[in-house]
């Protein structure tokens, strides 16, 4: 599932936002995410990072970078922390990805969400319906990165 947006602001200053875990909770539509943490100075492809989430509880998730084009391309793909490694390939293994295409005037800004790696438990068919949830808040995801990114160009 994907959204997407024209943003009148360049791919850099988006970039700055989607491709810093710090800012994920300013960004966040639906409000779970909460802190970043064991963030490396940078993000880079096979970089990790972990995040604080709020969802009828306080959970926390291990992202792994999988896909990095700097200023065009991001995606990490996120995983339960607790629970060990067999936790982790039963339950999680959605994706998120951010493209930025500069366009005139503006980028145009794709959020998608996969959950074609979803846990081996079956646990895709539970995500899966959140699926309309999950683009509403896509969609108000991409309206902050706008507020931001184009408070940002004025200030």
């Amino acid at each position: 599932m994907s959204v997407e947006r024209r943003i009148t602001a360049p791919p850099e200053r988006i970039w700055a936002l989607v491709a810093d875990p710090r800012r994920h909770r300013d960004i966040s539509g639906n409000e779970t995410v909460r802190d970043a943490f064991d963030l490396p100075e940078q993000l880079s492809l096979g970089s990790t990072f972990g995040m604080n989430m709020d969802f009828g509880g306080e959970y926390t998730m291990a992202n792994t970078v999988i896909d990095y084009d700097e200023n065009r391309r991001i995606a990490w793909q996120a995983r339960p922390s607790a629970g060990g490694a067999r936790w982790r390939q039963l339950f999680g293994g959605r994706i998120w990805r951010y493209e930025l295409e500069p366009v005139d005037g503006g980028t145009l800004v794709r959020e998608s969400w996969d959950i074609s790696q979803e846990g081996k438990f079956g646990t895709r068919w539970l995500v899966r319906g959140y699926g309309a949830k999950t683009k509403d808040n896509m969609t108000r995801s991409l309206e902050r990165i706008e507020q931001l990114a184009t408070s940002t160009q004025r200030s």
